[in-house]
C-alpha cells in the first residue's frame, strides 16, 4: 500500500480530471487502478492531493520531451534510465526503459545500462552522458573536471543544462516514489535482520571468529 491517501475521481480537483480522463478513461483510478503501461497509477492519484504540484510535474514531463529541446532524446533517455537504476527506483527505471526503447535505444544497451562501464555498446557521447549522470546522482553533483570536459566535447552548453535539469528532476521523482512507496517502488525494506534458529548460536561474532 502507498503511504499516503489516493484521491478518487469524485474528489479530484477540476484541474486533475482531464489528467484522469487521459490516463484512466471514465474509471475511478482508486477503485479500478491500472494504466495502459501496466502501472498501478497511484503516482497520479497520490499527487492529485496537490493539484498545483501535479500540474507542475506534468508540465515538466512535456518540457523534457518537447521537440524544442536541443538534447538528443536518446541521450536523455539513456541518462534517465541510468538515473532510475542508481537511485534504486524500480518505477523510474522500468518506465524509462520503455521511453528509451521508443527513441531508439536498443534492448542490448538497456540490458547493459546497469553495468555500462564494462560495456562496449555505448558511443563516446553516450559514455560521457552516463559518466556525468553517475556523478550527478551518486556523487550528489560533485562532477569532476575531466568528466565535464568529456561531456563538453560532445554536448553544447544548452544540451548540458537540459541534461542536468532532467537528471536532477528524475532523481527527485525516484526519491519521492521510494519514500511514498508509489507504483513499482511499493516494496518492503529488504535490509532487515534474519532470525537465527530458536535453538541456534546467537554469538555471531564469536562463531565467525572461530573462538572456542
Amino acid at each position: 500500500m502507498t503511504r499516503t491517501t489516493q484521491i478518487p475521481r469524485d474528489e479530484a480537483a477540476d484541474s486533475v480530471l482531464p489528467i484522469y480522463d487521459k490516463l484512466f478513461g471514465d474509471r475511478d483510478p482508486v477503485a479500478e487502478p491500472g494504466t495502459a503501461t501496466g502501472t498501478p497509477g497511484n503516482w497520479w492519484t497520490v499527487f492529485a492531493q496537490t493539484p498545483e504540484l501535479m500540474g507542475h510535474m506534468v508540465a515538466g514531463f512535456g518540457l523534457f520531451s518537447s521537440p524544442d529541446r536541443d538534447l538528443d532524446p536518446k541521450l536523455r533517455e539513456i541518462a534517465l534510465t541510468r538515473t532510475g537504476f542508481v537511485a534504486a527506483s524500480q518505477f523510474v527505471f522500468s518506465q524509462h526503459c520503455k521511453a528509451a526503447r521508443r527513441v531508439g535505444v536498443s534492448d542490448e544497451q538497456l540490458l547493459a545500462i546497469p553495468a555500462w562501464t564494462t560495456s562496449k555498446l555505448f558511443t563516446p557521447a553516450e559514455q560521457a552522458v552516463l559518466a556525468y549522470t553517475d556523478e550527478l546522482t551518486l556523487a550528489d553533483g560533485r562532477v569532476q573536471d575531466a568528466t565535464f570536459a568529456a561531456l563538453s566535447s560532445h554536448l553544447s552548453e544548452v544540451e548540458i543544462v537540459e541534461l542536468t535539469y532532467a537528471v536532477a528532476s528524475y532523481k527527485l521523482h525516484a526519491l519521492m516514489c521510494r519514500a511514498l512507496r508509489l507504483e513499482y517502488d511499493d516494496v518492503d525494506e529488504r535490509i532487515v535482520e534474519i532470525a537465527a534458529p530458536t535453538d541456534g548460536d546467537t554469538d555471531v561474532m564469536g562463531t565467525n571468529s572461530m573462538r572456542d
